[in-house]
């Protein structure tokens, strides 16, 4: 994470805010509003280790969709409230992270980033294996539209559902600002950079990055939760490998050196997916290519884009 995160709140934090508020007013639909929420809420999760502690997850969408299934399935046959249903999902996505996280962060780099993918494939194939419980292929349906909580605030009002999902992905920003901007954060970035200088001067580097995976855990759960309150529905997909590398692509495209990288990042993919889908069937073909010019060109993403731009205007008169 660049500097600019070690003040807390700090200018990231104004732009997330009001780009959430503005999203009503600029975009065409709340749909469309709502999914860049869920996405970029996911992105974070990769933005976090990525871009803090230096860590590839393949595995953030085993999170998303436990966050997801547990949710609706406690708003369905348990008939809790959307805030209650998030909470618990977002822990249960801490529990199994920090589960996970035992093995994983025993190894580093390729093993690491294979570990997250075959966890991520294992809970894939356990929610095929039980439909009574997921509902398979078919995905899991009739989950209702409750209330926000106590009763109260029905989330059958499109801009109320909104104005809830603005408010968990503001909280999620929040809390990774606050993670970076504090000595936690210093000391993940440490290991980051140099992981054995940090063990000598008395880190537990495997304590720090296990603490990592499992808040980006809990945080890839709550994004599950709010694609169930969405959607109403969780479908199989929400589990799949495929949704742990748009996560990753998101936060990557916009940048992982600030989590406003994983808002545009995921205002980009979203806003690409709703115009273009209905152009041409093949539009991942510009992901695919958005991609690639962002890992060779623009190291910082997108949200790097105006430095670079800065750069090579002040060469042109030495050029």
């Amino acid at each position: 994470m660049t500097s600019e995160g070690l003040r807390f709140p700090n200018g990231t934090t104004i732009a997330i805010a009001v780009f959430l508020a503005a999203m009503p007013c600029i975009l065409p639909s709340l749909t469309l509003a709502s999914e860049i929420l869920v996405l970029a809420t996911g992105a974070l999760s990769c933005t976090l280790l990525l871009g803090s502690v230096g860590l590839l997850s393949f595995g953030q969408g085993l999170y998303f969709g436990l966050g997801a299934y547990v949710s609706a399935i406690l708003i369905r046959d348990f008939e809790m409230t959307a805030l209650a249903a998030t909470i618990v999902a977002s822990l249960a996505g801490c529990l199994l992270a920090a589960a996970a996280g035992l093995l994983i962060v025993r190894r580093q780099g390729v093993y690491f980033v294979m570990l997250t993918l075959a966890f991520a494939q294992m809970g894939f194939f356990l929610a095929l294996a039980f439909p009574r419980l997921t509902g398979g292929e078919n995905g899991f349906g009739n989950v209702p539209r409750t209330t926000i909580a106590f009763g109260q605030f029905s989330l059958s009002n499109p801009l109320l559902l909104y104005a809830f999902l603005a408010f968990l992905s503001f909280a999620a920003f929040a809390l990774v600002q606050r993670i970076v901007a504090s000595p936690f954060g210093s000391v993940l970035n440490s290991i980051r950079y140099n992981e054995s200088r940090s063990e000598a001067l008395g880190y537990d580097a495997r304590r720090f990055k296990l603490a990592a995976v499992t808040m980006a855990g809990g945080i890839a759960a709550l994004a599950g939760a709010m694609n169930t309150l969405m959607l109403n529905f969780v479908p199989l997909s929400a589990i799949d490998v495929e949704t742990s590398e748009r996560l990753l692509i998101a936060s990557l495209i916009g940048g992982v050196g600030s989590p406003l990288g994983a808002l545009i990042g995921a205002s980009v993919l979203s806003a690409m997916s709703d115009f273009l889908s209905p152009i041409w069937p093949r539009w991942s073909t510009i992901v695919a290519l958005l991609l690639i010019v962002t890992v060779l060109f623009l190291r910082d993403g997108l949200l790097g884009l105006g430095g670079v731009l800065r750069r090579q205007g002040k060469e042109l008169p030495n050029g």
